[in-house]
């Protein structure tokens, strides 16, 4: 269990679209993030962003938008977090990984 202290945040940038093996990139992140026991991962769809190909992705248009941005955050010990970018970096073909320091002030109930 994380406990309050300084820890890290890992953010992951993707395009809602981008996929592994027909499976979305955050679905595979997440079922990494929860089989080596971190201590927990948020997934979060944007409503407009662009990334490296500056090509505007928005919720704007009528139709119903399919490649929204989504951001991934991870935060758990330091150590965790260096070993797991080992496996998730490979996944992640044309986003953006981040990892940040951080302190935690509460964890869990």
């Amino acid at each position: 269990m994380l406990k309050p202290g300084p820890a890290k945040k890992l953010t992951i940038y993707l395009d809602e679209s981008d996929s592994v093996h027909g499976k979305p990139v955050y679905e595979v992140l997440l079922d990494i993030f929860f089989k080596r026991k971190i201590s927990g991962a948020s997934v979060f769809r944007g409503i407009e962003g662009y990334g490296h190909d500056r090509v505007f992705h928005t919720a704007k248009i009528l139709e119903l938008s399919t490649t929204l941005p989504v951001r991934v955050e991870v935060v758990d010990t330091p150590i965790k977090i260096d070993e797991i970018l080992l496996e998730i970096t490979p996944i992640v073909h044309k986003g953006l990984i981040t990892v940040s320091d951080t302190q935690v002030i509460k964890a869990g109930g």
